[in-house]
């Protein structure tokens, strides 16, 4: 092989081991390894075809360019929903000037109590931003089992008192609305905030 041969070899098997790069970084970022359960591609939790506080018809296109958390509760939960709205104040500090891509959805199960005032005043106490959306109960029945959330009522101590036994993870969608990851109770907000973070590119 002359030199001109030579060079024309090492320069196409330059391009080539560029190519490989290029390609093996697009594919880490396409596939983020994520802390939470991966459920990419998965043909369930859909989506939220509920009214928001103020009335309106929602629907994960309306959040289009964020990553969405959605996670399924009651006002008067004394623990579980408190503290996963917490942690999601917490990540959406923890992302800094990225905070505003992150939407917080609260799906109630209590249509006999969490009037749309009621969630207003509640999710107020967390975030002004948090998204609260509620319907009749055939309605969240409906969108609970296409989430695969179950939820029971517990009566309570005293006639007419009940609290709510209910799936408690936080369901993650990607900024083009794809369902990607299912983050169990308890992660914590650094977990959340590092598959949030990666799913924003």
């Amino acid at each position: 092989m002359d030199k001109r041969g030579v060079l024309r070899a090492l320069g196409a098997a330059t391009l080539a081991g560029t190519a490989a790069l290029a390609l093996t970084a697009c594919n880490k970022n396409d596939k983020p390894r994520f802390q939470g359960v991966d459920v990419t591609g998965a043909e369930y939790a859909r989506d939220i075809p509920l009214a928001d506080v103020n009335g309106q018809r929602r629907s994960l296109k309306d959040f289009s360019g964020k990553v969405v958390a959605v996670f399924f509760g009651y006002t008067q939960c004394p623990d579980v929903c408190p503290t996963t709205l917490q942690e999601l104040v917490e990540v959406k500090q923890q992302l800094g000037p990225q905070g505003d891509r992150l939407q917080a959805v609260f799906v109630s199960l209590d249509p006999e109590r969490d009037t749309p005032a009621v969630l207003k005043a509640y999710l107020a106490n967390f975030d002004d931003s948090f998204v609260g959306l509620h319907g009749t109960p055939e309605e969240i029945a409906a969108v609970a089992k296409d989430f695969k959330i179950f939820f029971k009522k517990v009566p309570g101590k005293t006639e007419g008192t009940y609290t709510l036994d209910h799936s408690a993870g936080t369901y993650l969608y990607d900024p083009q609305g794809r369902l990607r990851v299912y983050e169990r109770y308890g992660a914590g907000p650094q977990v959340l905030a590092q598959d949030v973070k990666a799913l924003l590119g």
